[in-house]
């Protein structure tokens, strides 16, 4: 069910291959009323269609992410601002969830080939502005150990802070929900970056803890969400999966050490965890009123 087809030909010869290729897909939109936008174009611009999406796509998420930096210097929600320009049919609504970032073995992986590229063709001012995309992208993971620090009342030194003697939940490893991949996902390194300042880091996702494993060996890994928060300091929410979503804080009151969290998604209902008696931390969100 593609929402378009794009295709790169020389020739009239292979044009009509492509759509014989392709018929059955035309057809079946067709029975089902909807249309599939075939744009037949040059080698080019077929090739710079793949990378030009994922490159504005990343911009879109840097853009909002941006956002949420200066919401939480100005005191702002990003959640009510993403909302409000959402409604503008020129921007749309999409992609516009501030969190940890975007990860994935597209997107990164894209706008860095993107850039290289269009520097060995002479254009890489025109693509500039994707190495701070870039930049946006991986400061969001250092905000959540700076959230932790805050949270868990400690320093930070010129290393970083100092975590040592705390446990520490990260729910979510792969780079978004319903997915094992954990390529570039900010999830696991936000959790690596952890445990590398000292914290006992027990991690879980749902389905990627088999290539979380392989990605990186040196965490500690739980069987379940109620293990990993088992006498747990702080609770991470980093892929929002509908199990963490739904989560109940109440039950997991009972289990974890100390009731804080650290919403890198923005996916859970900020009131409902602060009525729970969860100190509650969001990405560019105004700590809720208990």
């Amino acid at each position: 069910r593609p929402n378009r087809i794009v295709v790169g030909v020389k020739s009239e010869w292979a044009n009509g291959m492509l759509y014989a290729a392709h018929k059955g897909v035309f057809d079946l939109a067709a029975t089902e009323d909807r249309e599939v936008p075939l744009v037949v174009t040059d080698f080019a611009t077929a090739e710079l269609v793949k990378v030009a999406a994922n490159a504005f796509l990343a911009t879109k998420i840097s853009f909002i992410n941006a956002m949420a930096e200066v919401c939480e210097v100005a005191g702002g929600d990003v959640t009510q601002l993403a909302r409000a320009i959402g409604y503008d049919p020129r921007i749309g609504n999409r992609f516009l969830q501030a969190g940890v970032g975007f990860g994935g073995g597209c997107l990164p992986k894209d706008i860095r080939a993107f850039q290289a590229r269009a520097q060995e063709l002479g254009a890489g001012e025109a693509l500039r502005f994707l190495h701070e995309v870039d930049l946006i992208n991986q400061r969001r993971r250092s905000k959540v150990l700076q959230l932790a620090a805050e949270l868990l009342d400690r320093r930070s030194g010129p290393a970083g802070p100092d975590l040592s003697g705390t446990r520490i939940a990260v729910l979510g490893a792969a780079f978004k929900p319903n997915s094992d991949d954990v390529r570039d996902a900010p999830s696991l390194a936000v959790a690596a970056a952890l445990a590398k300042a000292g914290a006992d880091v027990r991690v879980y996702d749902p389905q990627g803890m088999e290539n979380a494993r392989s990605a990186q060996p040196a965490l500690n890994y739980e069987s379940s969400m109620a293990d990993a928060v088992s006498g747990a300091e702080l609770v991470c929410v980093l892929t929002e999966w509908a199990e963490f979503r739904n989560a109940d804080p109440h039950v997991l009151g009972e289990l974890v050490a100390a009731k804080r969290v650290i919403d890198g998604r923005n996916c859970l209902d900020a009131a409902l965890w602060a009525r729970a008696g969860w100190a509650y931390r969001g990405m560019g969100r105004p700590a809720p009123t208990p």
